[in-house]
């Protein structure tokens, strides 16, 4: 299931949910990548009523989460179920209030910056009209009071949030609020990449203009494949000296 009070029907393969890891002769196990892989299920009515969930979506950088948030969020508002879309405020590359994938699809979203509060931002929503679900991308942004807010809008509003996000940093260190997110969400999911091995992707390295491993910077600094390359941990380790 997306969230409680919706199930998913199958589109001619596994969601990116439920891929599967298959064996491989000299990589081990490697993300199993097919064309159906990047496309979440179809969304639809299922058992309204069950208590609504805080799922956090993780992965590295390039593995598709705004694809998959924008495709689910589409699903349900095709069906008249309408959602609400919200992202970080410091990361403006597809512009401000904008949540874009890399396949060229994206969407509105009202933006969160450190010191707003988020169940507020969610209760207003709701005030104004009712919706499904809510969507956080970029939430590793997130502050740990930003996460128990989504957490007590999950308990006391109950509407589902799924947040989208980052795991780990370019040192592989947690962000404070994946941390936060890996503690208190209901449920998680991963959403894979790969590593040029081949290998599921787990780890990120940071690059400088000419394609050298940065090891030492503060935690946040915005970019894409110009700056961030995913890799497995094996050649993380690699790439940084570990």
């Amino acid at each position: 299931m997306l969230a409680d009070g919706v199930a998913v029907v199958g589109v001619g393969g596994p969601s990116p949910f439920e891929r599967k890891l298959s064996p491989c002769n000299d990589n081990g196990d490697v993300a199993s990548l097919t064309a159906f892989d990047t496309l979440p299920r179809l969304v639809l009515p299922f058992r309204p009523g069950r208590m609504a969930k805080l799922y956090f979506n993780y992965s590295t950088m390039n593995a598709g989460k705004s694809t998959v948030l924008l495709q689910a969020s589409h699903n349900y508002r095709e069906r008249g179920m309408d959602t609400y879309l919200m992202t970080a405020a410091l990361d403006g590359r597809a512009g401000v209030g904008k949540i874009a994938s890399r396949i060229g699809i994206s969407a509105e979203a009202d933006t969160f910056a450190n010191e707003d509060d988020v169940f507020a931002m969610i209760k207003s929503r709701l005030d104004q009209s009712k919706i499904t679900c809510v969507f956080v991308d970029e939430a590793q942004f997130l502050t740990e009071d930003q996460v128990w807010q989504l957490a007590r809008a999950v308990d006391d509003l109950k509407v589902p949030v799924l947040a989208y996000g980052l795991r780990v940093d370019f040192q592989g260190h947690l962000f404070p609020g994946s941390a936060a997110l890996l503690a208190l969400a209901d449920e998680m999911r991963e959403v894979r990449t790969i590593c040029k091995c081949g290998r599921k992707a787990t780890m990120v390295i940071r690059q400088d203009e000419n394609g050298n491993t940065i090891t030492e910077g503060a935690q946040v600094q915005i970019g894409g494949n110009e700056t961030y390359v995913s890799l497995c941990r094996k050649h993380w380790r690699e790439a940084v000296g570990s």
